[in-house]
């Protein structure tokens, strides 16, 4: 009998469950788990943001570049190229250099988009607004980067033409040297932009390409005979 009443009283005393500070520590353990498991889910979500905006830059940056280089690279292109064929011995129509760059951040030019529409085309960097502005012919200048998502803090254009060629002529000038030969010139500029996101300071892309102008620049330099290439 002595033998069960021990037994039923180490029953009882083990059903009494968690003590007050037992208690206490395992919720303590339990917060701590749940802190570090917020904190790494937090950090998760601020990385995929970081990523998303970085990328978001990125593309954005990338398609602003792209329309400035397919827009500088099609400079002096006429959709009456056929005009500028002409037999020997006949007059040559003088060459245009299309391509005007009052600074070194505003670029314009002109080709023929469409019959009848020559430009002017052109882009520049409005520092104030942190913005690229594309010139369109009738409309003036308007935005083509967003403020509200990409500021831009720089844009530079660069001429980096290579220099230019002597073509030679069958005839010497009339002073007897080739100081009157036409010239040939390669157009080559370089477009560096850099930006950063609006809504975060700390995500900022830079981008650089150089743009190769499909129309080179060829000078007729005969005083005499300003609309022939080669002297007389």
């Amino acid at each position: 009998m002595l033998t069960k009443a021990r037994s039923a009283g180490h029953t009882r005393a083990y059903e009494r469950g968690l003590s007050l500070v037992e208690l206490l520590v395992g919720i303590a353990v339990g917060l701590f788990v749940v802190a570090g498991a917020g904190m790494l889910v937090a950090n998760q979500l601020s990385n995929n943001r970081q990523l998303l905006l970085e990328t978001q830059i990125q593309q954005d940056l990338r398609a602003s570049v792209d329309i400035i280089t397919r827009e500088v690279r099609r400079a002096g292109y006429n959709l009456a190229m056929d005009a500028w064929v002409w037999p020997g011995g006949t007059e040559a129509p003088n060459a245009n250099q299309t391509v005007n760059q009052p600074s070194a951040t505003e670029i314009s030019f002109v080709y023929n988009r469409a019959p009848g529409e020559t430009g002017p085309y052109g882009f520049k960097y409005d520092a104030p607004n942190f913005t690229i502005k594309t010139l369109m012919a009738g409309a003036g200048w308007q935005d083509l980067t967003d403020r509200r998502t990409l500021k831009i803090t720089a844009f530079a254009i660069t001429d980096v033409s290579w220099p230019a060629t002597v073509v030679p002529c069958p005839k010497m000038c009339t002073d007897g040297t080739a100081d009157c030969w036409p010239t040939q010139q390669v157009r080559d500029y370089r477009i560096d932009v850099t930006g950063e996101a609006a809504s975060d300071s700390q995500v900022v892309r830079s981008l650089s390409t150089n743009v190769r102008l499909r129309n080179d620049v060829v000078l007729y330099n005969d005083a005499s005979n300003p609309n022939w290439i080669c002297p007389k």
